[in-house]
């Protein structure tokens, strides 16, 4: 299979082929994701809660990405590596904008960055596709912005909020962005906006009726065991396995069975 390139996602739309997305934060994991076949790796600002264990994704640093994202292009042999940009690295300013999705590219192999945002980040966008940085568009439920918000909560729902993502799906689309992220929104609004923009639409927690989907993989796998939004389908339930491997370990020892003689050097 070849590697998985910007214009090869956007045909998919076109042909009217399905997108698969899944995050990833290490080489093991990635390396997993992409033989299988998955098209996009996102390297996720999530990594703040499934890997840092903290309550939101605002305290993650542009320095704790580049080093996720190196990780993960090291394993991606097919995927095209999307890293996201965390909160405050293009907040403050177009120079610290180009600068940081820049790194993303330069510093760690992505061949694309995400930003969470309507019509405030379009000059952003606009900005970034001129040197030829292609961009990730994410609206809805943008965790980034769960103050404003009053938490993680369903967009959308009122006509204006749906009208106004309407409308900043078009902006962000003519502004240059390659995909877009709808997340926590009604499935008619996906589907307006799907049905709107000629750019793939990347939907979580959005409905059926979006050009792709996209899941955090310690959703999928069960890792995460805190909380379950309703839009998540676990495909595996790794933790319960863990959890008995490392009982079964712990009992082994204790036991004296493990190490056995065969286990050892002579």
């Amino acid at each position: 299979m070849d590697r998985v390139t910007v214009p090869m996602i956007q045909q998919k739309k076109e042909k009217g082929e399905k997108i698969s997305v899944l995050t990833a934060y290490d080489f093991p994991f990635a390396k997993l994701v992409d033989e299988a076949g998955i098209d996009m790796i996102l390297v996720g600002d999530s990594l703040g809660t499934v890997i840092q264990g903290k309550e939101s994704t605002l305290p993650v640093t542009m320095d704790q990405m580049i080093y996720h994202t190196r990780m993960v292009t090291r394993a991606a042999k097919q995927a095209l590596v999307v890293g996201d940009m965390p909160f405050m690295s293009y907040q403050t300013g177009m120079d610290a904008t180009i600068e940081n999705a820049g790194r993303f590219l330069k510093e760690a192999g992505a061949a694309a960055v995400k930003l969470e945002g309507g019509a405030g980040v379009v000059d952003r966008i606009a900005a970034l596709t001129r040197y030829d940085i292609p961009v990730m568009a994410h609206i809805g439920l943008t965790p980034q912005s769960i103050h404003r918000m009053g938490g993680y909560k369903i967009q959308g729902r009122s006509p204006s909020q749906a009208k106004q993502l309407v409308a900043d799906a078009k902006a962000l689309e003519s502004a240059g962005a390659f995909s877009l992220v709808l997340e926590g929104i009604p499935i008619s609004v996906a589907q307006e906006i799907t049905a709107t923009v000629k750019i793939p639409t990347i939907g979580i927690g959005a409905g059926p009726d979006c050009d792709g989907q996209v899941l955090v993989l310690h959703d999928l796998l069960g890792l995460m065991t805190r909380f379950q939004p309703k839009f998540v389908r676990r495909y595996a339930d790794l933790s319960t396995i863990a959890s008995e491997a490392f009982r079964h370990f712990k009992s082994d020892v204790e036991s004296g069975k493990f190490p056995s003689q065969e286990e050892g050097y002579q």
